[in-house]
């Protein structure tokens, strides 16, 4: 079984993802970026941080040792969302960047991400790479050639300088209320919001090492629609647990998801001029509502498979500088290479203030499709495309659809389990199609 899915190493911290799988995943790492000419001419230098799991202190002696061993000398930054360890990496000049994550799973997992050189995630040629080499024989250096380990205080105030730097407007006068999963944005989220003019209320933002995800945050938003609707609050803004997901209530209480957010920045770049090649890029996963938005403002979409990295791909490949997914993992390439929570949630609240309208009135932009999204769990997700009965099936039901509507049946990269999604001009419809499938999913894989 491969090791990497579509974000890093993840598991069940202290089961499947230990202490010592983390030490030699952080020494294969070492060594294949040292080979490939990362640390040429000049002593190597990482930056490992980590959301607010308690199984990440763990994980981080281990992958920092590793690391320190190999000859790495290693900044630890502490708690700090993902996005700000990528641009840390790209700012600090440093060869090598590593999360302990397990991003929006639930607390009992965690995860290893690694950040290359200028910050982007490692492509999968390299991922497979640091796989063959884990557990091989080597010269251990010894004396002034083992890695230090320096605590960076600075880290968050450099990383919150960087999003607040990428704003034109101050953002007074709006009042948002942050749900911060309890999770590695929970310091800064609200520092930022606050610094940069809005009136802020934070929820979700004491993380215990146990708490994170559970009930809030960006999977669960009853509780940020609650508060809201409370505090008649222009909008709220939700993050996952390491914060590279940002998805919106608008002051009616109303779920804006990615691609939504999407089409808001979308329209506002393109008014003033931003959006580059008047395209953008979107996963297979995203609303018919979405494409049709896009069209008819004569913007292109281009489609990639599910996950941000394969949207940056598609993006520094043809040069878009926007692009994301509905789950709210959305990258604004003006001013970072992965996906930020925060600076979404930033750009998202300038639009509402340079715009002069509520978020409600800017999400009609955008008719959403209703979809249903079922996650068949316990099936052989590797026979998904080697089921003849199971294609004909979707098939057959994708004919009945038409131009109404689409099917999209995947297996997660993340989790064990399948993922079927159905949209149709009716949520009847939509579930009806997807009940059909799922039944057929659990026939066909058990």
């Amino acid at each position: 079984m491969a090791l990497f899915g579509t974000d890093g190493v993840r598991g069940l911290a202290n089961g499947f993802l230990t202490a010592e799988l983390a030490v030699d995943l952080s020494i294969a790492a070492a060594h294949i970026l040292g080979e490939l000419g990362a640390f040429a001419g000049h002593r190597p230098k990482a930056i490992v941080g980590q959301d607010s799991r308690a199984s990440g202190d763990f994980l981080e002696a281990a992958v920092v040792a590793g690391l320190a061993s190999a000859g790495v000398d290693v900044y630890r930054v502490g708690v700090l969302p993902t996005p700000a360890i990528a641009h840390l990496v790209a700012e600090s000049g440093a060869d090598l960047g590593v999360m302990i994550s397990a991003s929006h799973n639930p607390m009992p997992d965690n995860g290893i991400k690694f950040f290359a050189k200028g910050g982007g995630k490692l492509d999968d040629a390299l991922e497979s790479a640091i796989e063959n080499r884990m557990g091989e024989a080597w010269e251990r250096p010894t004396g002034r050639s083992v890695g230090r380990v320096i605590n960076d205080d600075s880290a968050s105030e450099r990383y919150i300088f960087h999003l607040l730097n990428s704003l034109t407007l101050n953002l007074s006068g709006i009042k948002v209320v942050v749900d911060c999963a309890n999770g590695a944005s929970s310091r800064v989220a609200p520092r930022t919001y606050l610094r940069a003019g809005a009136e802020v209320i934070a929820i979700s933002h004491e993380p215990t090492g146990w708490n994170i995800n559970e009930n809030c945050g960006s999977t669960h938003l009853e509780n940020l629609r609650a508060k809201v609707l409370e505090t008649g609050a222009d909008l709220g803004i939700a993050h996952d647990g390491d914060a590279d997901r940002c998805l919106a209530i608008d002051g009616s209480g109303e779920v804006i998801d990615g691609d939504c957010i999407m089409a808001i920045l979308a329209a506002d770049w393109q008014s003033r001029g931003l959006l580059k090649n008047e395209s953008l890029v979107a996963t297979v996963m995203s609303n018919l509502g979405f494409f049709k938005a896009m069209e008819s403002l004569d913007i292109n979409v281009e489609i990639t498979a599910v996950g941000d990295r394969y949207v940056l791909e598609k993006m520094l490949a043809d040069d878009f500088v926007l692009g994301g997914e509905q789950s709210g993992h959305i990258i604004l390439r003006h001013y970072a290479n992965t996906g930020d929570g925060l600076l979404t949630a930033l750009h998202l609240m300038q639009a509402v203030k340079s715009s002069g309208r509520s978020l409600a009135e800017l999400s009609s932009i955008m008719e959403r499709y209703p979809q249903e999204l079922i996650n068949v769990k316990d099936v052989a997700k590797e026979r998904l495309a080697t089921s003849l009965k199971l294609q004909s099936g979707i098939h057959q039901a994708q004919e009945k659809l038409g131009t109404s509507g689409r099917i999209l049946v995947r297996a997660s990269g993340t989790e064990s389990l399948v993922r079927v999604m159905v949209e149709a001009q009716s949520a009847v419809h939509a579930h009806e199609i997807a009940e059909e499938i799922a039944t057929l999913v659990r026939l066909e894989l058990s």
